[in-house]
């Protein structure tokens, strides 16, 4: 499949996109809405396929890096699932305990865009943890629709505690020293807000382009935020200017960066949505973050 960029999608239909993957219309909804921007053979079914992920375009990190180690690891999860499963990767040969970061996935679980962020960030010196929300379900099903179909149906407020539970595991590893962060994407954007709530003793969190917190639980976040954003995103950039007020009302140490002409989604590079300029630019915004407040 060619490789394409936003740049070649009319704004109205990666507002379309956005709003399909993320379940306020269907597929049949956005075709019939994209088909008036169709132009010659790019039709609105090629337009939906060519925004899919391709997920060979995103390996950074091989699976077999000599860099690095990589193991499933099983979880209880009393609160929430029951039983959980995440993905950890951890640097080869490194004596001594690391700080660790949690990866908390899209809408999805635990794809292969995520699992290469998991070793992105072993290969940087943490141990690196990503949950899947999907486990209690049989986990990442191989297909986009069928993962956020089985997603869409599970009990979210068991899933926070499936997440929370599994930073609180990531911090207990006998290869961490205790000392953790939190990095997530869409909904795990939302989910890295959340933590800073529920977990007091967070050292660091970067949530991309996620849902806000109430102002009554901005009051309880201690840890540093570094918030990311895309300039195309107002189902998520509407409610950052309460999200600011709160945070300043409440004396949370934060930094905000807003990536112009970007989408959401900017940062995952297995779709056209992929902005390397700005992804690039936030990634290493992110390990400074995570050098000043984990160390590593």
């Amino acid at each position: 499949m060619e490789r394409k960029k936003a740049t070649d999608f009319p704004q109205e239909v990666l507002n379309l996109f956005d709003g399909y993957v993320h379940g306020r219309m269907t597929r049949r909804d956005f075709l019939d809405r994209a088909t008036k921007y169709a132009v010659g053979g790019f039709t609105a079914a090629a337009m939906l396929e060519s925004l899919r992920p391709n997920f060979a375009w995103a390996q950074q990190v091989a699976k077999d890096d000599k860099r690095i180690q990589t193991q499933s690891v099983d979880y209880d999860s009393p609160q929430g699932s029951g039983k959980m499963r995440g993905y950890l990767a951890k640097p080869a040969n490194t004596a001594g305990k690391l700080p660790g970061v949690v990866v908390i996935h899209e809408n999805r679980g635990l794809n292969p865009y995520i699992e290469d962020v998991v070793r992105r960030l072993a290969v940087e010196g943490y141990v690196a943890f990503a949950p899947d929300s999907l486990a209690p379900v049989g986990g990442y099903p191989g297909d986009e629709d069928k993962a956020r179909d089985l997603f869409a149906k599970q009990d979210a407020a068991k899933r926070i505690e499936d997440l929370v539970t599994g930073a609180v595991v990531l911090k207990a590893r006998p290869e961490c020293n205790g000392k953790i962060g939190a990095v997530g994407f869409c909904f795990g954007g939302s989910i890295c807000n959340l933590l800073a709530v529920r977990l007091p003793d967070l050292a660091a969190s970067v949530p991309f382009y996620g849902r806000q917190v109430s102002a009554e639980d901005t009051a309880k976040i201690k840890a540093p935020l570094q918030i990311h954003y895309a300039e195309h995103d107002d189902n998520i950039n509407k409610g950052w200017p309460a999200y600011e007020t709160a945070l300043k009302a409440n004396g949370v140490r934060y930094q905000t960066h807003f990536y112009p002409g970007t989408n959401h989604g900017f940062h995952n590079d297995t779709t056209p949505r992929y902005d390397e300029a700005a992804a690039k630019l936030a990634w290493s915004r992110t390990l400074a973050f995570y050098k000043k407040h984990l160390g590593a």
